[in-house]
């Protein structure tokens, strides 16, 4: 399952889930890694599917270059990957930024992409997104004293309100390295992640949605993405609103939030809505 291919300059690390045509190849959010997939993988993506998920170039076990984090590095990475797998065509999708990087992909190769999924993310960069990714940000840079103290502090982010599972914690496990005296550290640079975020910011995302011709699926888990009263990180109106600007799109209403809609009992909503959409 766990594999890495060579492509455009670097070493990409990737979860290979075999299973039936065609391909489904998706894309993590923008500090997440591959296994942030495992829960629609359990809830029966595959092996209905070949579900190949990936580590994003400075994410998770693929490479760290110090620069290149333009939505056309990840375009080439992803181009890369599909060419090592022998992959012509396939279905793709993304949650969060992966959602844009799958945008970006479907507007600019349109020949790669036969249809796309969109997870929780609108076809626009939130304005302060910044400032909502600073506790993330921070909490990159942080050395904690030990695994255990590590994930009693993942445990207690608001946005999963007491909801745990195993999927959660291995998604968890692949997001740090363990050092030789048991401090841990997430894998990700916070500089990397703000030089992602810097680019996509300048993409004229009006355009690329425009560009989109292929059957798009937006899915959206309205749920508050914290405590009860927190707003969701993709409003319902903001979702749809993307729906309007595309030439052929659905939208599906997810369960819970930004995140736990990935795991647990959300998951088979996801897979159902996936499966009637790819046909």
């Amino acid at each position: 399952m766990d594999k890495s291919a060579q492509v455009n300059n670097i070493r990409l690390h990737y979860l290979d889930q075999l299973g039936g045509d065609p391909p489904l190849v998706l894309i993590p959010g923008l500090t997440s890694n591959a296994h942030s997939f495992d829960g629609l993988v359990r809830a029966g993506l595959s092996p209905r599917y070949r579900v190949v998920a990936l580590d994003m170039r400075g994410r998770g076990l693929s490479d760290h270059p110090p620069t290149g984090y333009s939505l056309e590095d990840h375009a080439q990475d992803v181009l890369g990957l599909l060419d090592s797998l022998g992959f012509e065509q396939v279905i793709l999708g993304g949650h969060s930024f992966g959602g844009l990087v799958a945008v970006y992909l479907a507007a600019k190769y349109p020949e790669r992409v036969t249809k796309l999924i969109v997870i929780d993310v609108a076809g626009t960069v939130h304005p302060k997104l910044r400032e909502l990714i600073k506790p993330s940000l921070d909490r990159l840079g942080q050395v904690v004293p030990s695994w255990q103290d590590y994930i009693t502090q993942m445990k207690q982010a608001p946005h999963w309100a007491g909801y745990w599972d195993d999927d959660v914690e291995n998604y968890y496990r692949a997001d740090v390295e363990i050092n030789e005296d048991g401090t841990v550290k997430a894998r990700s640079r916070p500089e990397a992640i703000m030089e992602a975020i810097d680019y996509a910011m300048g993409e004229p995302w009006a355009d690329h949605l425009a560009a989109i011709k292929q059957p798009v699926l937006l899915l959206n888990a309205p749920g508050p993405y914290g405590p009860p009263g927190t707003p969701p990180l993709l409003p319902r109106e903001h979702a749809q609103a993307t729906v309007a600007a595309l030439a052929d799109a659905r939208y599906v209403e997810i369960p819970g939030n930004h995140i736990t809609m990935l795991f647990g009992d959300n998951a088979p909503c996801i897979v159902g809505a996936i499966t009637a959409f790819m046909g």
